[in-house]
């Protein structure tokens, strides 16, 4: 399963390079007005832009390419609310420690979102530059029955031969007013899902060394989807 969200992690620089519709300008809706579609029409805007100008420059500083995608998403992505999530039970025990452990689990959740966050913008970004466009359709917004603050923004986007590919981004608004992205699911791949059994696993093996699981993060999942590979 880890071999199949590798292989379409790809796609979802396709979902977000071509939003039928229009991005919404900047000006015309703060961050506190607008709803989540919005956000991303946005956000897929500027990262178009990045891309656009990536080929001029990205053979001689391809560290500021992803520097610059970086800057585009980090109005989307709540990376610590992510790695929170992906720590799921290991960062839960905080509850029970003391004010040093409870401040030492939250420096290593902090660590861990700026590795997850190195790791993904990198596989994003090196996807915009391998794949081309799509036909892309937007599906709309699912509210969650829960919580108004909480939604679903579904796109299809046709691959290789009319093969459609559909993408969920989880998200939820924020005591800002802003609404950014907590999780993805391509297809019935759950990103949040498969990345904390990846962590629990890890943490199982390093006997619950949580400095060590982050430090081998990144390495760790490139190197079992290319065990699955073979």
């Amino acid at each position: 399963m880890l071999h199949r969200l590798m292989c379409l992690m790809a796609h979802i620089a396709l979902c977000l390079a071509v939003i039928e519709g229009g991005p919404v300008r900047a000006e015309q809706a703060s961050a506190s007005q607008r709803g989540p579609a919005e956000v991303i029409s946005d956000v897929t805007a500027k990262v178009m832009k990045v891309v656009a100008e990536a080929n001029t420059y990205f053979d001689e500083d391809p560290e500021r390419y992803y520097r610059e995608i970086d800057d585009a998403l980090a109005e989307l992505v709540d990376w610590r609310g992510f790695a929170t999530a992906v720590m799921g039970e290991y960062y839960s025990r905080g509850r029970s420690m003391g004010q040093a452990g409870k401040a030492n689990l939250k420096r290593q959740r902090d660590d861990f979102a700026t590795t997850l966050r190195d790791g993904l913008i990198r596989s994003y970004a090196k996807g915009l530059l391998a794949f081309g466009g799509a036909r892309m359709e937007l599906q709309g917004v699912e509210a969650s029955p829960q919580s108004a603050r909480i939604a679903s923004v579904t796109q299809l986007v046709y691959g290789d031969a009319e093969r459609v590919f559909t993408i969920r981004y989880q998200m939820g608004q924020y005591k800002d007013g802003a609404w950014r992205l907590r999780n993805l699911i391509i297809e019935t791949i759950n990103l949040g899902e498969i990345y904390r059994n990846q962590f629990s696993a890890l943490a199982r093996d390093a006997d619950n060394d949580l400095d060590s699981v982050i430090a081998q993060w990144n390495e760790a999942v490139v190197e079992q989807a290319e065990e699955l590979d073979r």
